[in-house]
């Protein structure tokens, strides 16, 4: 069975206090690099991967999507987004993202957020991906950077006195699991390279069109203490691409 770690009360507690799951897309470090990359979504139906809260669903409906299809394996994330994003256009469906299946040409654009470092076979859902897009569909998504998942643990290394020493990049051309640290829990994600996964887009029949290692707003880097950490190595990767027709 699919790691459904979101499920777990205490984890999803903690993760409930998180700025993105109270403020939305606003207290997202990434989301303007990651707005700046989405489509036109008037007219067109949408596929969210890793639906979570259901805030990019809400957004795709509100700027005109005719059918927005999100699907995530977390009930107590579904349950926030029918609770809080619904719309007569918005179908939420719990599954897990692997085990999706779509006749072929199903969308115009596919979306996910920061979902596709839970995945162990990026490329199959890749190839899945390009099925069931329209050609000339689009897919941009957002995942971990290849140089925050390497290492494993996720964890700064600290000096002596306690701060912050480096960010460690270890094993990276050792594609695989790695056991992470998130919000004091363990939890399984997958690391790729950035030729994996640049790789699985072209192998697939895309055109990349957009890359982004955003960096968090000024506003943010002032206002939350310990933010401009983030500014010492990549923690995100947004891309975007469109199949060929």
């Amino acid at each position: 069975m699919k790691e459904n770690k979101y499920d777990d009360p205490v984890f999803f507690a903690k993760y409930a206090q998180m700025d993105r799951s109270k403020k939305g897309l606003e207290g997202a470090g990434e989301w303007q690099s990651l707005q700046a990359l989405l489509p036109d979504f008037a007219g067109r139906r949408v596929l969210d991967l890793g639906c979570g809260y259901g805030w990019h669903c809400a957004y795709a409906a509100e700027h005109g999507a005719v059918a927005v299809t999100g699907l995530d394996l977390s009930e107590k994330m579904l349950e926030q987004a029918r609770r809080n994003h619904s719309a007569p256009q918005i179908e939420y469906r719990r599954l897990a993202i692997e085990d999706a299946d779509f006749p072929d040409g199903s969308f115009d654009a596919v979306i996910s957020s920061l979902a596709f470092h839970y995945v162990e076979a990026f490329g199959e859902m890749v190839r899945k991906i390009a099925r069931w897009l329209v050609p000339g569909g689009d897919f941009v998504f957002s995942c971990e950077h290849p140089v925050f998942t390497a290492e494993g643990p996720q964890a700064w290394v600290r000096d002596a006195e306690g701060g912050i020493a480096h960010f460690p990049v270890d094993r990276y051309f050792d594609e695989g699991a790695r056991q992470a640290n998130f919000l004091g829990e363990r939890v399984t994600k997958y690391h790729r390279t950035l030729t994996g996964i640049v790789g699985a887009l072209l192998e697939n029949g895309f055109v990349l069109s957009g890359l982004v290692e955003p960096q968090p707003p000024q506003r943010m880097v002032e206002e939350i203490p310990g933010m401009a950490d983030e500014l010492r190595r990549p923690m995100m990767l947004i891309l975007a691409a469109r199949k060929q027709e």
